[in-house]
């Protein structure tokens, strides 16, 4: 079962831009930080800007926040950068003569729309700001400021 990274990436892009606000930080910058394909990080900041979390200039290459990150929460990155909203996904095709199969989507769904909205509320209240916040913390704490 593979897992989606897009939240996570999004999220330490963005998060360059409101550290390095006032410099220019580059998709191949943004790359070598994260170890990927500038392709990859070019695709998510036009997401990023479709969804108006950023906004780009064309002749300077500057990326900058479009609000306060204070006012971005990861559920916003999130719904910015995965396409479907479902975090689980329900198995369908199951054998309906089967006491299991025939029930599974239903008793399972409920738990999953649950937890999912669940997720949902915990990426609210967790602000780009705060991520933000804890990187420079933790850096500091590392170089024993």
């Amino acid at each position: 079962m593979a897992f989606s990274t897009k939240l996570s990436v999004a999220t330490h892009m963005l998060a360059l831009i409101a550290i390095f606000e006032n410099e220019e930080v580059t998709s191949e910058a943004m790359a070598a930080s994260i170890q990927t394909n500038p392709v990859v990080v070019r695709k998510l900041l036009s997401q990023l800007n479709k969804a108006g979390l950023i906004e780009t200039s064309r002749g300077s290459g500057k990326t900058k926040l479009a609000t306060l990150a204070q006012d971005i929460s990861l559920y916003d990155i999130y719904q910015a950068v995965e396409k479907k909203q479902e975090v689980f996904k329900i198995h369908q095709d199951t054998n309906p003569a089967c006491i299991v199969g025939g029930n599974i989507q239903t008793v399972l769904s409920k738990t999953m729309n649950d937890v999912e909205r669940h997720v949902q509320q915990a990426l609210e209240t967790v602000s780009l700001q705060d991520i933000v916040t804890d990187i420079e913390r933790v850096d500091n704490t590392k170089r024993g400021k």
